[in-house]
């Protein structure tokens, strides 16, 4: 049953959030990407305060280790996008695991532009990335499955919410550099399906190893901290007008209550 719950969900957040990404992007809401930033980066920092570190305290560590484990995170995620901008040069980050989207991800120009460094190698590069990182998001769902259901359904729900912006970005360079939105869309999916892969990899190691679980929720929890204030939060730091201001605060907060949402009406389902 947990399995299953897993293969589910690691699909629906897998394949789901490219489908919502392509209707967002090539559809009439493409208008909408900053908005979608807000909703992810509330969502993400939803997740991991109000759900994965409390889940993770609860184990019976010693909550000086996980700190310690959160510290080790934060900075592993830092240093990892150090080592791609370092070893892919300035031009070729845009497209590159999950920083690509966030470089003006709605103008095509600057796509285009990126298409001509890296004809040939971008779409593959992108979807490497992609690939590991919905690997690593399908362990991230299972651990939080292995846990408690209702956990399971929001750590789901978030990675589906924070991949939107990350295939948003994906399919905006793969259309410009093939010039094929059906192409585009299908690859990007089979990476998106990785998750289930990694949700499998996720339920059979965790489930030998129980005592790793709070190590996991915790490094969960700092990757969706890191990209929701190094990747997301800088995107919203711009001089805007009130109107827009309070726009990104309301879709903010609407990822916040969304997360917490959804864990409610699914712990109450449980009972």
């Amino acid at each position: 049953m947990t399995l299953l719950a897993i293969l589910l969900g690691t699909l629906a957040s897998g394949i789901g959030s490219v489908w919502l990404a392509a209707w967002l992007s090539f559809g009439l809401f493409s208008r909408y990407t900053q908005h979608m930033l807000s909703l992810a980066a509330g969502a993400l920092l939803a997740t991991a305060f109000l759900h994965l570190l409390p889940e993770a305290f609860e184990g019976g560590i010693e909550p000086h280790n996980l700190f310690v484990t959160l510290l080790v995170g934060l900075l592993f995620f830092f240093l990892l996008d150090k080592a791609e901008l370092w070893h892919h040069g300035h031009e070729h980050h845009h497209g590159e695991h999950h920083h690509h989207d966030h470089q003006d991800h709605g103008h095509n120009h600057h796509a285009h532009s990126h298409s001509h460094h890296e004809k040939n190698s971008g779409g593959w590069a992108i979807l490497a990335g992609d690939s590991v990182h919905c690997f690593g998001d399908g362990v991230l769902i299972a651990s939080a499955f292995l846990v408690d259901l209702r956990l399971g359904i929001v750590a789901a729900l978030a990675v589906l919410a924070h991949e939107v912006p990350h295939h948003m970005g994906d399919l905006v360079v793969l259309r410009e550099s093939s010039g094929n939105r059906q192409a585009a869309v299908l690859k990007v999916s089979m990476a998106g399906a990785v998750t289930a892969l990694g949700g499998l990899a996720g339920y059979l190691l965790l489930e030998q190893l129980s005592g790793i679980l709070p190590y996991m929720l915790t490094i969960a929890s700092s990757s969706f901290i890191y990209v929701a204030l190094a990747d997301l939060i800088p995107q919203l730091q711009k001089r805007l007008s009130s109107r827009e201001t309070a726009a990104q605060i309301v879709w903010l907060v609407s990822g916040i209550a969304l997360v917490s949402a959804v864990s409610y009406l699914a712990h109450g389902g449980l009972h």
